[in-house]
């Protein structure tokens, strides 16, 4: 890796990022992927007493098809129990394939007597969870969080840090297409975040896109 395409990279790294102030919530919703360290944050704050109940969503997405025996959400609650957490505490959701349905499909399971949850999910999705809840979940109060890792900590042998810029990449084109579809609400994007993402489109990280 280049030190520009490294540049670039953190510079979307640091856009992603969002890691709001946590209070006291219903529920917490761990959005599956082939990152186990956000079900193990998960168990985390429900240990602290941050909320009675976890709801794990996910079936399989572009980075899982083939990752996991059982769905994203089954994976995580089975690393939940390992961590501790009771299975009655548990709730699981395990059709959605992407974001937008990991937030429409656990609204629709958790009722409307939620009133704030905590959303977990890997550091460089929480921008993208954030602007997705505001548009699809709109009257809960969301909290968004992710395992505390840095951008050297977050790729695994699984998923290489190439993959993990593609999928940053990825994600910007999300935010500039998807709030005219209404998955999410829109999102400023800096002009140093877009000229990372042009720059890094051009160096052949565009297989998310």
């Amino acid at each position: 890796m280049t030190p520009a395409v490294e540049a670039a990279a953190r510079t979307l790294w640091d856009f992603h990022l969002v890691y709001d102030p946590l209070a006291p919530a219903d529920l917490i919703v761990g959005l599956g992927s082939y990152d186990l360290r956000v079900a193990d944050r998960c168990a985390e704050l429900f240990h602290q007493g941050l909320a009675p109940k976890i709801l794990f969503t996910g079936k399989a997405g572009n980075w899982t098809n083939h990752l996991y025996k059982t769905s994203e959400a089954e994976a995580f609650a089975e690393r939940a129990r390992d961590a501790g957490v009771p299975a009655e505490a548990i709730i699981i959701e395990p059709n959605a394939t992407n974001i937008g349905e990991n937030i429409r499909f656990a609204r629709s399971m958790a009722g409307d007597a939620m009133k704030r949850i905590i959303i977990v999910t890997k550091p460089q999705t929480q921008r993208r969870a954030f602007a997705t809840v505001r548009a699809q979940w709109p009257e809960v109060h969301a909290d968004i969080t992710a395992p505390l890792i840095n951008f050297e900590q977050q790729p695994i042998p699984a998923y290489p840090r190439d993959k993990l810029i593609h999928e940053m990449v990825g994600d910007v084109k999300r935010m500039i297409d998807y709030p005219a579809k209404g998955f999410q609400i829109p999102q400023s994007i800096p002009a140093p975040v877009a000229d990372a993402f042009d720059f890094l489109v051009k160096a052949g990280y565009d297989h998310h896109l």
